[in-house]
């Protein structure tokens, strides 16, 4: 098996300091929760970025605040921007940070989704190959965002024809849309191209289970509070590095080593860093 990536998911755009007083949204809290994450093994974060009133923004400058703190403090992790942004906003408005210069991994969702009441998340055929495109103009690998089989489906179609660059790495998201269980995780992974690399995401209560099965199975893990605000049932997780930790333990117990950020760049085909 390859080494672990763990991602390090530090701030979403929907939980706030109400949820947990630890979700970052001052460039200094993103900093501080993205080194505690790096610390205790992360090798990407992926990163929304938040004004200092906690509202999601996609702001370009912003971004590139945030990356700037990350980078004196994790001087070589991988950052991962989001192009998600948050529900309402606009696809030039979601693209801002793939603008700067330097970015190695971007998010591409792949499909519509579901948030729960009205909230829908809207991803049509049309945005799904301007965001391909523009990162394959722009040499950033996507990350491809899945909630659902149909997400990978349009993934291989769009990539057959030009705007998704191969090999592919996926991020299969289950307890939003599709159920987080082993059965659903496995047909995932059995429904992706051969030689693609893949990340497994829990939400809420579901984090831990799917970390630990995804690492059995090879694969690579993502945690932290835009999934999951708790450590355990009814006790708020105290830090991004705290979650990264627990996934860090089970890894060791199941064998695995825990990769650096240029060996996860080794494994994802990305340019390694001196």
């Amino acid at each position: 098996m390859d080494k672990l990536i763990i991602t390090a998911a530090i701030s979403g755009a929907e939980v706030t300091k109400e949820n947990n007083p630890a979700v970052p949204y001052t460039v200094e809290e993103i900093a501080r929760e993205a080194e505690s994450a790096y610390q205790a093994g992360a090798s990407i974060i992926h990163l929304h970025v938040r004004k200092d009133d906690g509202t999601p923004t996609q702001d370009k400058q912003r971004f590139q605040e945030c990356i700037d703190a990350i980078r004196q403090r994790c001087p070589d992790v991988i950052i991962q921007p989001s192009t998600g942004g948050a529900v309402g906003m606009t696809d030039l408005e979601r693209l801002q940070p793939t603008e700067i210069e330097g970015t190695e991994m971007a998010t591409l969702d792949c499909g519509t989704l579901n948030f729960g009441g009205d909230e829908i998340f809207i991803n049509s055929e049309n945005t799904i190959k301007n965001f391909g495109k523009i990162m394959i103009e722009r040499g950033i690998k996507p990350e491809i965002e899945v909630f659902d089989k149909g997400m990978v489906d349009y993934a291989i179609r769009f990539a057959k024809q030009g705007f998704i660059k191969e090999p592919m790495h996926f991020d299969f998201v289950l307890g939003v849309q599709m159920a987080a269980t082993a059965r659903d995780l496995v047909y995932m992974v059995h429904s992706i191209p051969p030689g693609s690399t893949w990340t497994a995401a829990g939400v809420g209560r579901h984090e831990t289970p799917i970390g630990a099965i995804a690492i059995a199975m090879g694969g690579h893990v993502r945690v932290g509070f835009e999934d999951n605000i708790y450590y355990s049932r009814g006790v708020l997780a105290q830090s991004n590095g705290q979650l990264v930790e627990r996934m860090v333990r089970i890894a060791h117990e199941l064998g695995r080593e825990v990769a650096t950020p240029n060996e996860a760049r080794k494994i994802l085909g990305l340019e390694v860093k001196e």
